[in-house]
């Protein structure tokens, strides 16, 4: 039914039970995993020299955070035997990025977390997966 599912990883607890998922929906169903994790952009400011990180750190941390992160979800691809690929994306929006990569990759599912927060606090801090989930096209299993 499903051949290439795409998990977006942000390194939380939660999101690693739905790379569990995503990991045991590609083993039953013979498909391809691909994994994004998404870093954030550099924070420029109007006045350059009061940065408090360069910003080549600034980038190079990110993508170490967005590698580990990545290795998570290889690894638990490798053990289970999936076949799976990792890329990390910068973006303002994380929501975009995943539906834009969903895209690219022609995923037919998304597997995200979501950490069931609800009535002010949900309106409040919004979520990506809703967001995800209100603007794509794709079929999205929702892991609480």
């Amino acid at each position: 039914m499903f051949q290439r599912i795409l998990i977006p990883t942000d390194g939380s607890d939660i999101t690693s039970k739905a790379v569990d998922t995503a990991v045991q929906l590609a083993k039953h169903h013979g498909a391809k995993l691909f994994a994004i994790s998404v870093k954030e952009p550099f924070p420029y400011s109007a006045v350059s020299e009061m940065q408090p990180t360069p910003p080549q750190e600034f980038f190079d941390a990110q993508e170490r955070i967005a590698q580990e992160r990545l290795s998570h979800v290889l690894t638990a691809a490798k053990l289970a035997g999936v076949e799976a690929q990792a890329h990390s994306v910068e973006a303002l929006h994380a929501w975009e990025a995943i539906i834009e990569h969903a895209r690219q990759v022609n995923a037919d599912l998304l597997v995200m977390a979501s950490h069931g927060r609800k009535g002010f606090q949900a309106l409040l801090l919004g979520s990506e997966t809703q967001k995800v989930l209100s603007h794509c096209e794709f079929p999205l299993l929702v892991v609480r």
